[in-house]
């Protein structure tokens, strides 16, 4: 019976996919015949049609915008002049963000002082690290992202310590577990998960999931909702995927984020599936990271949660009512050891890249080493400069990147920054055993961020994100520890072993071109 409802449920998704794939299909069909149909029937289309990619290429390169999603359309356009001005009106004109934009401003309104809740700690950071100003200033004054103290850290260097890390926490929960994910997958560690979570919501706790709809794709069957909403468990599918040719449609929610009562808080760059606990093997040993946060800075994780799913319901939650502190102020920790933190979030419709802002403050600031983990390394001229600087100023600059990737063209476009980096002084590595999907910057035993954004176009200008900025902190040390542990078990990539012919050299030229896609 078992292996018969399986089968059953494998052939609704995968009817349900199919549709879904035709519907696409069936639209660019259309867009293709109207074009030609006008070709044949209207004399000056040819005319018409490059003129309007002229003007379309003008407001392209007046937009306020990366360069790298500039030079990949223009150069769509031009190779395809016909109808290229035509495909980008329908892609970035056909979705309406202002109103996603709109609901997410008035969240962030709406929340902006419960951050301060636990008070405001940016003065006493600058007073004791003065160095850590223009970062800490930043994120809080711009980005809106509070500094906490008295929060105690841990840092868990793989899937495995996540996963018993997160299933001893969620038995704790006394008020609420939310949970925001980009993929969930049935299997070990999502049954493991939900076991608890349902004899929580049972117990009368306010258990919620959060997904993306496009992550979980291919993961989840589509009646997911109903089976969480029969164990008492709340659910938000973000932007949800439909078969429209839309811009709206890139950008998904990448964020990865448990709050436990608002006093314990995940984050990092597992999903919950199997192969990053390593029950399953899908490209080698699953190599990820993730952190734990108990005290102040895990309400801010809490408040990162409640903004995006208040996009899902007109009623709105009153986000005061969820400080776990709010009746007993005397159970606030004092962990004065331990270092600051700084949780923080990335939108991509809000023109400010806190990610990239992140990454970038780090290396510019470094004066021994940087040390990186990231499962793609897709970046533009502004990161590629800032690496290859600070490698030329003499500072220690690392990356390990995976030997075995999920994407064969992601892993070619990658691999085409390496000549330039190596170049520079940078020393890139892979990772031999399988994937590296941690995604992690530290330095000068000082700092580090542990967080969900990868080094590639999608993660620092299309995805929503988030991290945890340490601040003099144990945790730093053992953040530096795991790189310098995983490194032995990495190849150092020499320039001998960068592409030479010329065929292996103009390949992944022409896919950089599509990089800010990718």
């Amino acid at each position: 019976m078992l292996k018969k409802k399986l089968q059953n449920r494998f052939k609704f998704i995968f009817r349900r996919r199919i549709l879904v794939i035709i519907s696409l299909l069936a639209q660019i069909a259309l867009f293709i015949f109207v074009i030609a149909g006008t070709g044949i029937y209207v004399k000056f289309s040819y005319w018409i049609l490059t003129f309007l990619s002229i003007i379309v290429c003008i407001f392209i390169i007046n937009k306020h915008e990366k360069a790298g999603f500039k030079l990949t359309w223009i150069f769509l356009i031009l190779l395809f002049p016909f109808f290229g001005g035509i495909l980008y009106i329908m892609l970035n004109f056909w979705s309406n963000p202002k109103k996603l934009r709109k609901s997410l401003n008035r969240n962030i309104r709406s929340s902006r002082d419960a951050f301060y809740l636990p008070g405001n700690r940016l003065d006493e950071l600058i007073n004791n690290y003065p160095d850590f100003k223009t970062q800490a200033h930043y994120l809080q004054e711009y980005a809106g992202f509070p500094v906490y103290s008295n929060t105690r850290q841990e840092y868990l260097p793989s899937g495995e310590a996540f996963h018993g890390k997160v299933l001893e926490e969620i038995e704790k929960a006394r008020s609420y577990i939310f949970l925001e994910f980009f993929i969930i997958k049935e299997g070990v560690m999502l049954d493991s998960i939900l076991q608890i979570l349902e004899r929580k919501a049972a117990q009368g706790l306010d258990v919620r999931i959060m997904y993306d709809d496009m992550g979980c794709f291919f993961t989840l069957p589509p009646d997911f909702p109903l089976v969480l909403k029969r164990k008492g468990i709340k659910t938000f599918v973000f932007n949800r995927f439909r078969p429209i040719i839309s811009s709206l449609q890139n950008n998904r929610d990448h964020r990865k984020i448990i709050s436990v009562d608002g006093k314990v808080a995940f984050t990092g760059g597992l999903n919950l599936a199997d192969e990053y606990i390593n029950v399953v093997e899908r490209f080698g040993h699953w190599k990820d990271s993730a952190i734990m946060i108990e005290g102040d800075a895990a309400w801010s994780l809490t408040l990162i949660f409640l903004q995006m799913w208040n996009l899902g319901f007109k009623e709105k939650d009153n986000y005061t009512s969820f400080y776990p502190w709010k009746d007993n102020e005397k159970e606030i920790m004092e962990c004065v050891s331990f270092g600051y933190v700084q949780p923080y979030a990335d939108s991509p419709i809000d023109n400010e890249n806190v990610g990239e802002h992140v990454y970038i403050q780090i290396i510019n600031h470094a004066k021994k080493y940087v040390y990186i983990n990231t499962p793609y390394l897709i970046v533009d001229d502004n990161l590629l400069s800032a690496l290859t600087l600070a490698a030329k100023s003499g500072v220690d600059v690392r990356i390990i990147t995976p030997h075995r990737w999920d994407k064969w063209i992601v892993a070619i476009t990658s691999r085409s920054y390496y000549r330039r980096l190596i170049q520079s002084g940078v020393k890139v590595y892979e990772y031999s055993s399988g994937f590296n999907h941690g995604k992690t910057f530290v330095s000068d035993d000082r700092i580090a961020t542990v967080g969900t954004t990868n080094l590639d176009f999608r993660s620092l200008y299309l995805h929503f994100e988030c991290g945890i900025l340490v601040y003099a902190s144990e945790t730093v040390a053992a953040v530096k520890e795991d790189f310098l542990t995983t490194l032995p078990g990495s190849k150092e990539i020499t320039l001998k072993d960068c592409a030479s012919n010329i065929f292996q050299r103009i390949i992944p030229d022409i896919l950089r071109v599509f990089a800010p896609v990718m």
